[in-house]
């Protein structure tokens, strides 16, 4: 099995406005080829009850309705990703929250316009935070446990 230490996972959500531009592959690919471990993957409708328990901290500001409005308008894909410094190094690839600032090469300043909540993808804040939104998102036995045949060529041996 993998050390502890490669065994990071964080949540990243293509958001609605993301799967309509058909750019689920390319947010995957981007994943795979930084040698990420896709764990566990679903397309869905999400309601009412499991926004309000992943957006928690936001639920009295005043733009709550729209966030919810717009990530009920149309599916989206939940993904749970594993391996060394995930939380942080996502945080990376996925570019500043306002849009404008996303620097190129990440996937905000690639795939974004919009400043606030249309930003292509959410992605974990923190080890911690990771933990408790993949448990809002998937059961413990969705999340796929499988040794990587690349691991050698990604870490080294």
């Amino acid at each position: 099995a993998a050390p502890p230490e490669l065994q990071e996972k964080t949540l990243v959500l293509v958001k609605p406005d993301a799967v309509q531009r058909r750019l689920v592959g390319n947010v995957i690919q981007r994943f795979e080829r930084r040698g990420f471990k896709l764990v566990a993957m679903k397309l869905l409708q999400a309601d009412q009850g499991l926004l309000d328990k992943h957006y928690q901290q936001l639920r009295q500001k005043p733009f709550y309705p729209a966030l919810l409005a717009y990530m009920t308008s149309g599916p989206l894909v939940a993904m749970v990703w594993e391996g060394y410094n995930v939380v942080r190094s996502t945080r990376a690839m996925v570019g500043d929250t306002d849009s404008a600032a996303a620097a190129a090469g990440t996937i905000r300043g690639d795939f974004s316009m919009h400043v606030s909540r249309e930003n292509v993808v959410h992605a974990s804040d923190s080890v911690e935070t990771a933990r408790r939104e993949i448990g809002f998102w998937f059961q413990r036995d969705e999340l796929v446990a499988w040794e990587s045949g690349d691991q050698d060529y990604t870490y080294g041996p």
